[in-house]
């Protein structure tokens, strides 16, 4: 998974050293500008739905929250009942989810900085992973979604940015410039594009459009 790797050393260099601040910013509720907040106001949708496609009682079972970032879901999953593992490549991000994390539900809760992907991390019953998977090709998701799918009893619920004009137009005109501050480029995707790639047991479960924010929570069924 060679480019799977750079991208990942890429993401984590972004978040860890140059991003770690503005997001935990955006995930607080402090002010931020007015395209700031469509970013936090779809977002906090996406998540809704995303919730939406496991139980509202997790009690028992084992979520992997893979890119937990400041551990928005993480809390979330917690109050359900789950037993979560919280992985993010970022140790900066991770610092600030146990922080943030109420003490009612740390003996839930295990934080693990690194790949998300890892086979140490264990089996799950479900897994999550919002906008964690944006940065990577069709064909590395495929392979991420292949290694969490075989470790998942139930499902893999998660997002990609979807293939429309306007995404398409940032990420054409980022191709053109150099990447000094090496920040990832997120990657759009059409589903049925995607789809041959993944195999069966892919499906759409909705889009959300919310000013800068657009995504698509897709859920893969080993």
């Amino acid at each position: 998974m060679t480019d799977y790797s750079t991208t990942r050393a890429r993401v984590e260099h972004y978040f860890d050293r140059s991003a770690t601040k503005v997001w935990e910013r955006l995930t607080s509720d402090a002010p931020v500008s007015r395209i700031r907040q469509t970013v936090r106001e779809g977002r906090d949708l996406m998540r809704e739905i995303m919730l939406g496609q496991l139980p509202a009682d997790l009690t028992g079972a084992r979520v992997l929250d893979a890119g937990c970032g400041t551990g928005l879901m993480t809390a979330e999953l917690a109050r359900r009942g789950a037993d979560v593992l919280a992985v993010d490549i970022s140790p900066q991000l991770i610092g600030i989810a146990e922080e943030r994390l109420d003490a009612r539900l740390r003996p839930q809760v295990t934080f693990a900085a690194g790949d998300m992907t890892d086979e140490a991390h264990g089996r799950f019953d479900y897994v999550v992973a919002m906008d964690s998977l944006i940065y990577y090709r069709a064909e590395d998701i495929a392979r991420i979604l292949d290694r969490l799918g075989s470790r998942t009893k139930g499902s893999v619920v998660f997002t990609v940015a979807p293939r429309t004009p306007f995404l398409m137009t940032f990420f054409t005109v980022g191709k053109l410039f150099p990447r000094s501050d090496r920040s990832p480029t997120m990657i759009p995707h059409a589903f049925d594009t995607l789809a041959k790639s993944t195999g069966p047991g892919l499906a759409r479960i909705d889009r959300v459009s919310r000013g800068f924010y657009i995504s698509e929570c897709l859920e893969y069924r080993p």
